[in-house]
């Protein structure tokens, strides 16, 4: 071919067989040359301290691992687009889904849904809808559902979070006659800010971080998954700690009868990472099911968070009151493996459990 530059070129909607080599002059994809440029680059900066040899040292063709190392970043590309199209079709919720891996070639996860809500498991009976509501004009200065469930209205007029952790939080429901710009409905209208899921550079896997500046004391997203029995959650976390992940979170309000799992079923806090100095905060709410056994799990801002800026979370809850994802006994008669943590603060723990 001379030494003019030809690209194999895959054409969308066409199979490998019908592959070309085309020279240079004949591409109109400037976004494309440019993510090719740069995946090149990026590879060649990994293995620099070997002997890489780039198209100019070599005439006649990229070597072998960067030509295979620059399809798979493409295929993973193309997954992860994919993968951001399904997440927004499935979300309910204001905010958007991005999905971003600059780190290594993981794609999406094979074994992961998207739910909107809690997915009970068989047997197990969630009962949303609520049997009575306010009559409120003014849910902020009138008796309304907090009241009568003997607790304090939970925000103020900037829609922050006003009492502390450990306290419940009871929402206006289907059945209250306030309208949908209540000042007392906040976790219900789920998330409102731009997240993305994105893998991080220090051996957690995935993460998430917020795209745009949250506020202190801010509803950020609710913590949803599979409700189990706890005895299933004792089954399923000596298999979940032998592989080193933790997604069990006791719904242990005023009992310990059920736990939500997130392992399989979830939303964007399913890739939350742990952290023990988090900028989250649990909270335990009531809306449409005011069955204390089963509170939905919100997470607060505990500080201004800025864009950019990874969301955490105590897996271990320490300082929230009533809520704990420690989900299983950790007396030493369960010999549970321990999980080593890694969130790098300066009151780290050493372990997620």
């Amino acid at each position: 071919m001379g030494d003019m530059e030809y690209y194999l070129v895959k054409w969308k909607g066409w199979p490998d067989s019908t592959n070309t080599w085309e020279p240079l002059q004949n591409l109109k994809c400037p976004l494309l040359l440019q993510q090719f440029s740069n995946d090149k680059h990026n590879y060649l900066s990994q293995v620099k301290k070997g002997k890489a040899v780039t198209l100019k040292e070599n005439h006649r063709a990229l070597k072998p691992a960067v030509a295979e190392y620059i399809v798979k970043k493409a295929k993973q590309r193309i997954a992860l687009q994919r993968w951001q199209d399904e997440l927004n079709r499935r979300k309910t919720h204001k905010g958007m889904i991005f999905v971003e891996n600059t780190v290594d070639l993981e794609g999406p996860p094979s074994d992961f849904y998207y739910i909107n809500e809690y997915k009970p498991a068989p047997g197990i009976s969630l009962v949303n809808e609520a049997t009575f509501g306010c009559s409120c004009t003014d849910c902020f200065f009138e008796k309304c559902c907090p009241a009568e469930a003997g607790v304090l209205l939970a925000y103020n007029k900037n829609q922050q979070i006003k009492i502390p952790p450990g306290t419940p939080i009871y929402e206006c429901n289907s059945r209250c006659q306030c309208g949908p710009d209540c000042p007392n409905r906040i976790v219900q209208k789920g998330t409102q800010y731009s997240l993305c899921i994105f893998r991080t550079s220090n051996g957690c896997g995935w993460g998430v971080k917020t795209l745009v500046k949250i506020k202190r004391m801010s509803f950020v997203m609710e913590y949803v998954g599979e409700v189990i029995t706890s005895e299933e959650a004792e089954r399923r976390g000596q298999l979940y700690d032998n592989k080193g992940i933790t997604y069990l979170f006791d719904l242990d309000y005023e009992s310990d009868e059920f736990t939500v799992d997130a392992a399989r079923y979830g939303n964007v806090s399913h890739f939350v990472n742990h952290s023990c100095d988090p900028n989250l905060q649990v909270f335990n709410v009531f809306i449409d099911n005011l069955d204390t056994r089963l509170p939905r799990i919100a997470l607060f801002s505990t500080r201004t968070i800025n864009a950019g800026e990874e969301l955490t979370f105590d897996y271990q809850m320490k300082g929230s009151g009533d809520v704990s994802s420690d989900s299983i006994d950790h007396s030493p008669a369960k010999k549970r493996a321990r999980t080593v943590c890694k969130c790098g603060a300066v009151t780290c723990r050493g372990y997620l459990n």
